[in-house]
């Protein structure tokens, strides 16, 4: 088929006349069973990342290879030939997947692709592989359609987002020159609704976790024969939880708000511009009412651009059939808050470990272990790539995109910033509601190819500025 046109138009016709062969390829793609956290799957891991590198050195990509870490192998490539005034980008996704538990639940095999309704359900079809695939073949389609990128692109697939976050810092220092660009597109988030509403997220949330031990008797006891004169281990460990925040919501902990950059006027009205109905949110968590959160800030700014506490499981006692009237010997919870910019999450444990040695009892024994972190990440609002994405999406959807924080936490993110000063903009097809990690996950297909042509319609939008214009943000003076 000879088309004529822009090049973004011969792209795009390439995309349409082989989309059948690439769905073939996504089903192959869905079909390996890329779950990081599984150990027995380190081997599928391995010829995963393979066929990415593959697949990518096909279409025309160079220096296609994987890196060792300490988990799961990073995946690289690129095709710099566009110039050295043209933005180098760099694509970022996963390639690991979701435990698929419980398999019962599934209506048919988590890792055998099913099209019903112009939907596709597996496992990874919208976190993460799916997304990745897009790049792929968007990516290709300039190159064998066109028979060039009208940017300079790189690309970083790890394969421990879903399980581990050490190796990311590790990798991003040991092998800078990999990942040397002026701009970083990140696509492992989600439309804003299933109405076809392109959002593009500009900052993320940082995280730190512990998991606090209170340590009681050094066994069980009886607690009619020592109630009242052994200090319930449980007792005190929800005691001391439940002080961690105030009735609004606000943690307690002493230097916990000390950095904490707000939210601008700007991006507070954008906030205020992002459609939000409450009562498919409620319907889509299953509650009726919504906590009432901090003061000052509404639900939706609170869900991704304000920080958290949250108890993440805590356990202890007796948990069997019928009853058992003891004093447990010990008790323990996993913590977690969601951080904002600029708090520092290495800043943040100490505090969060100072303060609960401090409420501790002396009749008890409480210790705290860190367990992860990460750093918050934002991007101005007014970056020009950011101002791309949205250009990029609207074309491709018919509809002006949305801007908000993302409420999760990417590490890549936060650690290309703090390590090689490259900004990120995160743009994703997957739905807000498409069970990433629960069963039957699954993505609307209209969504899977909106997210091709953004991607087309990305580097076009990009190419029209300078690398130095890209990686400052900002047009030249």
């Amino acid at each position: 088929m000879t088309v004529t046109g822009s090049s973004t138009e011969v792209a795009l016709a390439y995309l349409r006349e082989h989309a059948d062969k690439h769905l073939l390829g996504l089903d192959e793609f869905l079909r390996m069973e890329s779950v990081s956290a599984d150990p027995t799957k380190k081997d599928v891991m391995v010829r995963t990342a393979q066929w990415i590198a593959d697949e990518f050195t096909k279409i025309g990509f160079e220096n296609a290879r994987l890196t060792d870490t300490r988990s799961h192998p990073v995946v690289t490539a690129d095709w710099l030939h566009a110039g050295p005034d043209k933005p180098t980008v760099l694509v970022y996704c996963h390639y690991d997947v979701q435990p698929t538990d419980p398999l019962d639940a599934w209506v048919r095999p988590p890792f055998e692709p099913r099209y019903e309704n112009d939907i596709v359900y597996a496992r990874g079809c919208g976190d993460d592989k799916g997304q990745l695939y897009m790049h792929l073949r968007a990516a290709e389609a300039w190159l064998r359609g066109v028979g060039h990128l009208p940017i300079n692109l790189r690309v970083v697939f790890e394969g421990d987002e879903e399980h581990l976050s050490e190796p990311v810092a590790e990798f991003i220092s040991a092998h800078p020159e990999l990942l040397a660009a002026d701009v970083c597109i990140v696509s492992d988030s989600d439309m804003q609704d299933d109405h076809g509403t392109p959002a593009i997220a500009y900052g993320l949330r940082g995280i730190a976790y512990w998991e606090v031990r209170v340590q009681g008797p050094f066994q069980d006891v009886h607690s009619g024969s020592y109630g009242g004169g052994v200090e319930n281990p449980a007792n005190v460990l929800v005691r001391m939880l439940a002080s961690l925040v105030d009735d609004d919501g606000r943690v307690t902990v002493p230097g916990f708000y000390d950095r904490v950059q707000d939210l601008t006027d700007a991006e507070r009205a954008a906030y205020a511009a992002v459609p939000f109905d409450l009562a498919e949110w409620l319907s889509a968590t299953g509650i009726t009412e919504p906590m009432l959160g901090e003061r000052g800030w509404t639900l939706f700014e609170r869900l991704s651009g304000r920080p958290t506490f949250d108890i993440n499981g805590i356990w202890g006692g007796y948990q069997g059939e019928g009853s058992k009237t003891i004093i447990p010997g010990w008790a323990a919870a996993k913590i977690s808050t969601r951080l904002v910019p600029d708090q520092d999450p290495r800043e943040i444990e100490g505090l969060m470990i100072a303060h609960l040695e401090s409420i501790a009892p002396p009749t008890v024994r409480v210790t705290v272990k860190s367990l992860s972190n990460g750093w918050p990440a934002v991007t101005p609002i007014d970056h020009l790539a950011v101002e791309a994405a949205a250009r990029a999406s609207e074309k491709a959807f018919g509809k002006a995109a949305v801007f908000h924080r993302s409420g999760g936490s990417i590490p890549y993110v936060p650690e290309l910033d703090r390590q090689l000063g490259i900004k990120s903009v995160m743009v994703g097809w997957a739905s807000p509601n498409g069970n990433f990690h629960a069963p039957n996950e699954w993505m609307p297909m209209a969504n899977y190819r909106g997210g091709l042509d953004a991607i087309v319609h990305l580097w076009d939008e990009l190419s029209r500025l300078t690398a130095d214009e890209v990686r400052a943000g900002q047009k030249a003076d």
